[in-house]
């Protein structure tokens, strides 16, 4: 390139554009004074604006566009932790729901045992359930009550419903309860309809009591009730202990065979009550087997 060479402007200017840019100025001026102060031009303008609006409408139409992805965007990304928070809130919820229902059925279960204590003329503690025997052949549990709140060998054990079983150890802070599901129990009952006598002994299952040599002329029913017949002073008399559920007779067999389900909620009860009753009397361990 020559040192002397002039670079041109590619839009020159002249006196002649200048002369047209100050009249087309002067006359948008002045139409924009017209259309401001004169009723004649509105109907040009109307029909310029109907003219023009699909080309408005077009050139609009990338804004509107990126509008509408961008508020999409924001939308389902609110959405989305919406719905998380939502989900959280509603598994914090549920768990409260939980608790709440657990907390319920708890206070129920106490209500039932505080009425239960009521009924008891003896004096009685309540304790909580802290372990089940994971034996499968053996019905045991154990309590949080031990020798430091007086709890003693032989001690007779109910829930809101029925006798439950008996202790048969006895730690500082724990005992141990055999129920009367076990199949190393027994416990002398009686009809409370007529006061007909039978043992219940444990089959092993929770569910079921097996009365052992009734006659087979015994007067008794199904869905009679049997409570503690006080007899052997190892339970307190007239508690509630099982109802009749099954008797079957056969010929020439001396005894019928009578299943009765426990009163108690063997499976289910939380808390129940330590009974102090003058007629459970300290039982040794081994006088517990030997009385079956």
């Amino acid at each position: 390139m020559k040192k002397d060479q002039v670079i041109k402007s590619p839009i020159e200017i002249t006196p002649l554009h200048a002369s047209r840019l100050v009249g087309i100025l002067c006359l948008s001026i002045a139409l924009m004074w017209f259309d401001n102060h004169s009723q004649h031009f509105k109907p040009v303008r109307y029909a310029l604006g109907y003219a023009l609006y699909p080309l408005h409408l077009i050139a609009s139409t990338p804004s509107v566009l990126m509008d509408w992805f961008g508020d999409s965007a924001k939308s389902r990304q609110q959405l989305e932790l919406d719905n998380a928070e939502l989900s959280a809130r509603n598994l914090i919820l549920g768990q409260k729901i939980q608790r709440l229902i657990s907390l319920e059925a708890e206070n129920i279960e106490l209500r039932e045992l505080l009425g239960a204590s009521d009924r008891i003329s003896e004096s009685v503690i309540v304790a909580e359930l802290v372990s089940v025997d994971p034996d499968p052949f053996s019905q045991q549990i154990v309590i949080n009550k031990g020798s430091e709140d007086k709890v003693f060998i032989g001690q007779p054990v109910l829930d809101s419903h029925g006798l439950m079983g008996q202790v048969i150890d006895v730690l500082p802070h724990s005992s141990r309860i055999l129920l009367i599901a076990d199949s190393n129990h027994a416990i002398p009952v009686q009809v409370n309809r007529n006061g007909v006598r039978a043992i219940a002994v444990g089959s092993g299952q929770l569910g079921d009591l097996n009365l052992i040599y009734v006659p087979d002329t015994a007067d008794i029913e199904v869905g009679d009730s049997l409570v503690s017949s006080g007899l052997g002073n190892r339970y307190p008399r007239g508690y509630p202990v099982a109802k009749v559920a099954k008797i079957e007779h056969f010929p020439g067999k001396a005894f019928a065979v009578v299943t009765a389900t426990p009163s108690a909620k063997l499976d289910r009860s939380r808390h129940m009550l330590l009974v102090f009753s003058e007629n459970a009397s300290h039982v040794p361990p081994k006088t517990l087997w030997e009385q079956k």
